[in-house]
């Protein structure tokens, strides 16, 4: 995953919106390390899970990485004050996105990940609004 993560880093560009779409265990952190990566982030690259946001900068991009797993609803966002970051400056990769829809904007990238039976994966792009044709 982190080598498709790399890949897909390299078509990124300011402001792009990238949702994460998978169940626990898909691969949705390890590709984020891998676009991290691909942007050229340095350092240590943890999973958002306990602190809903983590910024990096230092590569080409900034990455404002949200793990919204652990919200309520987009009222904890909006009290927090984060909801400003959402396609803002750099890159936003979002993952379980479906805790907070009203705060998506209309134009994003959802990248939908499979776990099959036979620890394969499935990869799915699915372009959103005005988003460019995106493939790999």
């Amino acid at each position: 995953m982190q080598a498709l993560g790399e890949e897909i880093a390299g078509k990124l560009i300011d402001k792009d919106v990238i949702l994460l779409t998978g169940d626990m265990g898909a691969g949705k952190s390890e590709l984020a390390r891998g676009i991290a990566r691909g942007l050229g982030i340095a350092g240590p690259i943890p999973s958002p899970s306990f602190t809903i946001l983590n910024l990096y900068d230092g590569g080409r991009l900034v990455l404002n990485h949200f793990d919204w797993y652990r919200i309520e609803d987009s009222q904890e966002l909006y009290l927090a004050g984060l909801d400003e970051f959402i396609g803002n400056e750099g890159v936003t990769l979002i993952e379980w996105h479906e805790r907070a829809k009203e705060l998506l904007p209309d134009t994003y990238l959802e990248i939908i990940i499979k776990q099959l039976d036979d620890g394969c994966r499935t990869v799915e792009f699915k372009p959103c609004g005005n988003f460019r044709p995106f493939s790999i």
